[in-house]
């Protein structure tokens, strides 16, 4: 039986959509919200995801920035790779460079937003000065710059043994069984491993929805190159002045792995911690994910509008700070 989706889980209709190459030629979707001439906001999703993962976030931010979103290749309405040579870390970075080229004009820069793998394009692309020259800041979300398969923490804690935790979470992730229609045990299963044991109905609707939406064949390619994934020298090329965001539920990429990139930016401005969240961050708090982006737009980008979206949370010293729950 399908369930309701919340009305602010719907993705609203964009005022622009554009086709973009990579340097390979694949073809990626965009999407383009908000207010057209107003500060630019690029946000990028993760694995099984698509631009309609970050519907509540643009409708947080749309009243006051223009807001990019793109399909990563393989995912919603981009191209899917004719290869699988094509599914790789620097194709992610090639990517937003090509997206960045075409939203963000010359002399201009933005805010770039990344949740999870999206997180992961935004580090596969540090150092690179088209990428570089067109970025004000950067918001890493629920993210990890490597050994993701070491620190999943999906598996129960009786599974104790190092080896074969490792074993058994290489096979999830890589697991090649199509994930079928939406139904309540995938339901149950999703919530437990991507999302906080809070997250209501419809945010895990919305969750399923989407995952489920991903070809099998495309989160099987993803899978191996996560497997494997090392964008460390990329983080610390990484010139801009970027904030880390996570839940501190989250199963998929634990609080270790914001730690671990905040100690390697060259410019940390801060982790974000959301109390009792999953690895679903944007999903599951939307009005707090958008306000971490609007701190830095606003800190950053010189003709970003200044009053604050709410609810912000107040830094605390050093480097750290804790969201209400």
């Amino acid at each position: 039986m399908s369930r309701h989706l919340p009305a602010d889980y719907v993705q609203p209709t964009p005022v622009e959509e554009l086709s973009v190459r990579s340097a390979d030629g694949v073809r990626l979707h965009v999407e383009i919200h908000g207010q057209p001439g107003a500060p630019t906001v690029v946000l990028s999703h993760g694995w099984t995801c698509s631009t309609p993962f970050w519907a509540p976030v643009i409708r947080e931010l749309a009243d006051r920035y223009r807001v990019v979103a793109y399909d990563q290749r393989g995912h919603g309405r981009s191209e899917i790779p004719p290869s699988r040579a094509r599914y790789s870390t620097r194709a992610l970075a090639e990517d937003l460079s090509a997206v960045l080229a075409r939203t963000v004009p010359a002399g201009e820069r933005a805010v770039l937003a990344g949740h999870s793998m999206g997180g992961m394009t935004i580090m596969a692309a540090g150092g690179r000065p088209e990428v570089a020259e067109r970025t004000a800041a950067a918001v890493l979300i629920s993210t990890g710059p490597g050994e993701l398969v070491a620190e999943l923490a999906v598996l129960p804690d009786a599974v104790r043994a190092p080896g074969l935790r490792r074993f058994l979470h290489r096979r999830l992730l890589r697991s090649r069984l199509p994930l079928g229609p939406v139904s309540p045990v995938t339901r149950v299963a999703l919530k437990y491993a991507t999302m906080g044991p809070s997250s209501p109905a419809g945010q895990v609707e919305a969750t399923a929805r989407i995952v489920h939406a991903c070809p099998t064949a495309v989160r099987a390619h993803w899978a191996g190159v996560l497997d494997r994934l090392d964008v460390h020298a990329g983080l610390a090329r990484l010139a801009a002045p970027t904030s880390v965001v996570v839940g501190t539920a989250d199963r998929l990429t634990p609080p270790v792995h914001a730690h671990r990139i905040v100690a390697e930016l060259a410019d940390p401005q801060g982790l974000l911690m959301l109390p009792g969240v999953g690895h679903m961050s944007p999903l599951e708090r939307p009005a707090e994910v958008a306000a971490e982006i609007h701190r830095m737009a606003v800190a950053y980008l010189s003709d970003a509008p200044a009053p604050a979206l709410a609810p912000v949370p107040v830094p605390a010293p050093a480097d750290e700070r804790t969201a209400v729950a």
